[in-house]
């Protein structure tokens, strides 16, 4: 069998999480740097094989997986050792929705390519930048910790890390890499310790990849 190929840039917190999912799973795949810096992600090869021009991009079993919570639901239902979902159709809701308000609402809006446009095409400041992308995140935490206090544990679904815990682990890298303020966020950092002190996180973190040269 085919090792996956996994198609990453190493600060993307979109592969992120798929590399914290792969790695939770003890699934043994390749790691392809595809460097978002020099705009690799927009070359006619990457664009032949994932005409979104994104990544993450896992090849798997014959497929081609884009977006980073659909990859998630995938190598859940394919290798369900570690579940990253529960079973039951309302803490599903409840673990999905609270990943979502991560990967949809606070993500995007900081995503690279927006900054990149923020400060390219539309002119905005290096500092102008900066506080959108705080913005942000502080708009979105306080919801996400008010979504996991009343059922968390040790992680944000009870004791067991689940995917909304991958979604916030690079998500709060991210927070600490431009100063946002977590003191408000108990819940939201005991889940993070507890996830870090989890090898599978701690391996997938930035500072353990490939950083393109």
């Amino acid at each position: 069998m085919n090792r996956p190929i996994f198609y990453e840039y190493w600060r993307s917190s979109a592969a992120y999480r798929v590399r914290i999912a792969l790695k939770l799973k003890r699934i043994d795949y390749e790691s392809r740097p595809v460097d978002l810096r020099e705009g690799e992600q927009r070359s006619p090869a990457f664009l032949a094989l994932n005409p979104l021009g994104l990544v993450p991009m896992l090849e798997i079993d014959g497929n081609r997986l884009t977006q980073s919570i659909a990859i998630l639901n995938y190598l859940d239902l394919k290798y369900p050792s570690q579940p990253l979902i529960p079973a039951l159709a309302a803490e599903r809701a409840h673990v999905v929705a609270m990943a979502m308000t991560i990967a949809c609402d606070i993500h995007p809006l900081n995503n690279l390519r927006v900054l990149k446009y923020l400060k390219n095409e539309l002119g905005h400041s290096q500092d102008e930048v900066d506080d959108w992308y705080r913005h942000w995140i502080a708009e979105g935490l306080p919801a996400l910790e008010a979504m996991a206090a009343p059922r968390a544990g040790k992680f944000l679904f009870g004791d067991a890390p689940t995917g909304a815990d991958v979604c916030l682990v690079p998500q709060l890298y991210n927070a600490r890499r431009f100063d946002v303020r977590l003191d408000d966020y108990p819940t939201l950092l005991r889940a993070e310790d507890n996830a870090n002190r989890i090898e599978a996180f701690a391996a997938a973190h930035p500072d353990r990849q490939e950083v393109p040269a």
